[in-house]
Parts: C-alpha cells; structure tokens; sequence
C-alpha cells in the first residue's frame, strides 16, 4: 500500500458499488490534510472537446469523466510542459493544467497526441478525513502513478492492467466479480 499523497492512483476495489467509482482509477492531483482532489482517467464521456467548448468547435479530441464533482468545469493533464506553459508537476513528468490557448493551438494544428495529454470533465474529491475512511474500509488500494497509466492508450483496460502489475493478491481481484452474490 502506497501512502496517501499527489501523484498516486487510487484503484477501486473490486466490490465497490458507489456507480462513480465501479472499476475506477483515479489520479490524485492534490493531497492535503483537508482533502484531496483528483480525476478518473479511465471513463470516457461520450462527447469530444469541440462538442463541450466553443473555441475548440471541429477538435476531436476525447474527454473523460473526471468524477461526479462540478462536471460543468474542464481540467487537463499533460506530459508536454515543452509546449504547454504554466502547469504543474504532480509527479514524474505528470502536469496539471497550463495554458488553455496554447493546448487549442496545439490541437488544432495535431502536434498533441492522445497520450500527451487527456481532458477530464469534472473531478472527483473528497473532505478531510474521508479518503483515509475510504481506504481503512478498503474501497480503495493504491499504488504509485506513471506516465504509462495515466496516458495509457487503452483506458478500457486500466483498471486490470494497474492491479495485474501490482502482482500477488491484487493479480487475482482482476477476475472477481462486481457482486460476489452473483456468483
């Protein structure tokens, strides 16, 4: 177990009924002793950024759903600080925001691809105290973040492929069931 801080996944135990979270993988972003913030990275919305915003009308470019927080905002996450100016490092070559009018520029004229930057709507957070509930009950495990989870090329897939890595007990939650009464 990773201890808690920015730059860590959070993968949602298997049994995890909240429907936000069902097989989620979150990046946190932020970690205080008040709260922490961050997005799911492996749900796609069924809109593409030129759909959402109206200067990036004719971008097509995916959006994913960042959690059930304030889903009217747009954020983003890059490993181009190269190109995209004023964003912030959360850990291992990670970004958090920067300059939106660059990100448009560099969509419009394709030098961004999709594992150079994702685009979230909304976010996912929680108040002092309640992630650490969160994780005592075992809703959650954790593991450190890389550029490979974050911008992976199959988000449908990283749920299994962020625990299948983490080896051992965690290999084998891959294939249980959402309801073990199911079964």
């Amino acid at each position: 177990m990773t201890d808690l801080s920015a730059g860590i996944l959070l993968i949602s135990n298997p049994f995890l009924k909240d429907p936000n979270f069902i097989r989620s993988v979150i990046f946190i972003c932020d970690y205080r002793q008040d709260g922490a913030f961050g997005f799911v990275i492996n749900k796609t919305f069924d809109h593409d950024i030129g759909d959402l915003i109206e200067d990036a009308e004719g971008i097509r470019f995916p959006v994913y759903e960042g959690g059930p927080v304030q889903k009217e905002t747009l954020h983003f996450l890059h490993q181009r600080p190269d190109l995209i100016t004023g964003g912030m490092e959360i850990t291992n070559g990670i970004y958090w925001g920067g300059d939106f009018a660059e990100v448009l520029k560099l969509l419009r004229e394709e030098k961004l691809s999709r594992t150079e930057i994702r685009f979230y709507l909304g976010y996912s957070g929680w108040d002092q105290g309640q992630l650490e509930d969160e994780i005592k009950e075992k809703s959650w495990i954790t593991r450190n973040a890389n550029p490979n989870l974050v911008f992976t090329k199959d988000p449908y897939q990283l749920w299994r492929t962020a625990l299948e890595e983490l080896g051992g007990e965690y290999k084998q939650m891959v294939n249980y069931p959402i309801d073990p009464q199911l079964n």
